[in-house]
């Protein structure tokens, strides 16, 4: 049984959890004219980056039956989805910079009883950022370098969004609630 300390400590990193999910949700329709605006080109390519979309709009409803198994998904949707997209539009388009949010989510989505998920996800994400790196091969959407710097540009400034987002969204939480449910000494 958890006490209640802890207990609003988990339903503040779930819920956090479950509204970066959902402002994912938001987003991922908007990406591809996103693209065709800024870039001008790779549409069809951007729109396949929606097929994660469900995965995203899952986390919600799997808060409901664990906390736990949702806090784990968003980073390791996340992660998959990186490698895909960076799949999709190459190492040199800037979406490798969206392990960093992974990372992020990692180190702040929970407790301190949950380190060795923690320590597990953080080298699932490092795996899929090797991945990339090292074993993708070629992107599917061949870019000029001067689409290739737009869209570095464009993910560049999404990465900040969403990083910056998270940072404000799980602001607080572990100060106002101790992750292991004691003050600290």
């Amino acid at each position: 049984m958890t006490g209640k300390g802890e207990s609003a400590t988990q339903d503040a990193l779930t819920a956090a959890t479950v509204t970066v999910a959902w402002v994912i949700v938001a987003n991922k329709p908007f990406y591809p004219p996103t693209i065709w605006w800024v870039v001008g080109n790779g549409v069809g390519a951007a729109w396949l980056s929606v097929l994660s979309m469900p995965f995203f709009f899952a986390i919600p409803f799997i808060a409901r039956r664990s906390a736990l198994a949702a806090r784990i998904a968003l980073p390791v949707i996340g992660t998959i989805d990186t490698v895909f997209e960076t799949k999709l539009f190459g190492t040199g388009s800037g979406t490798e910079l969206f392990f960093a949010a992974c990372i992020m989510l990692v180190a702040l989505s929970f407790r301190a009883g949950e380190k060795l998920w923690q320590i597990g996800l953080t080298g699932f994400v490092f795996a899929g950022f090797l991945t990339t790196r090292y074993l993708i091969g070629d992107a599917l959407h061949v870019w000029s370098a001067e689409d290739l710097s737009k869209l570095f540009n464009l993910n560049v400034f999404a990465v900040a969004c969403l990083t910056a987002f998270i940072a404000l969204r799980y602001s607080g939480i572990r100060g106002a609630d101790h992750s292991s449910g004691t003050s600290p000494s």
